[in-house]
């Protein structure tokens, strides 16, 4: 089992940048892709970006490419999404989530754990 928490979400300009954090606890010595999602109001869970189990190969979806960037912290157990030229499009909660032995898909049903999700809301 894994525990994941994320924090950082916030309300900023358009063109601000955010770094959300997610943290895992319980059984992280076990190898877990971490992977990125969002839910926007009235719209499905989408994909926004992944590292597999193992780090290096990332995955982002297109809408986020050249904006956002992934990264861990194997020894902290926390992964990063960092934000960058936001825009008002991007506003959804976010939530992070921890497939074991993952390759980083952007497919949800890949992540057996989800964190509780973190409010970002980007103004015009």
């Amino acid at each position: 089992q894994v525990q994941l928490v994320e924090t950082g979400g916030g309300s900023v300009q358009a063109g601000d940048s955010l770094t959300l954090s997610c943290e895992a606890s319980g059984r992280t010595s076990d190898g877990y892709a971490m992977g990125w999602f969002r839910q926007a109001p009235g719209k499905e869970r989408e994909f926004v970006a992944a590292m597999r189990w193992n780090g290096g190969r990332t995955n982002y979806a297109d809408s986020v490419k050249g904006r956002f960037a992934i990264s861990r912290d194997y020894v902290k157990n926390t992964s990063w999404l960092q934000m960058n030229s936001l825009k008002p499009e991007d506003t959804a909660v976010y939530y992070c989530a921890a497939a074991l032995h993952g390759m980083g898909s952007s497919g949800a049903g890949e992540y057996a754990y989800w964190g509780q999700g973190t409010q970002v809301t980007v103004s015009s």
